[in-house]
């Protein structure tokens, strides 16, 4: 069983940055793939980016690239979003997860990932 605590949300007004840590803990965490999602109100479940087991393949969903970059340290089990230039529709509830692998196609899916965080919240308002 994995555990993934995610933190670093909070208030930032646009143009800002914020970035976000994930915690994983349990048996053979450096194994897993992590990922990065966001839910706004209303909206469906959406895949920021992915980092495989060992930090040496990363994907993107194309609308976040170059302003999202995700990264991982394995000694410390802690898997980063740096977010820059946030804008008001980058608010929503940011979550972590863990799962067998980072995709190389085009999407990045849920339901790929087995073990998730519960979620920081970031608010992008002036």
């Amino acid at each position: 069983q994995i555990q993934v605590v995610e933190s670093g949300g909070g208030l930032v007004e646009p143009g800002g940055s914020l970035r976000l840590s994930c915690v994983a803990s349990g048996r053979d965490v450096n194994h897993f793939s992590m990922a990065w999602f966001r839910q706004a109100p209303g909206k469906k479940r959406v895949g920021i980016s992915c980092i495989d087991a060992s930090g040496t393949h990363t994907k993107y969903t194309e609308s976040m690239e170059g302003r999202f970059t995700i990264s991982r340290n394995n000694a410390k089990n802690v898997t980063y979003l740096q977010m820059n230039s946030l804008n008001v529709d980058d608010s929503a509830v940011y979550s972590c997860a863990a799962g067998p692998v980072c995709t190389r196609s085009r999407v990045i899916w849920p339901h790929d990932y087995h073990y998730w965080g519960q979620g920081t919240q970031v608010t992008v308002s002036s």
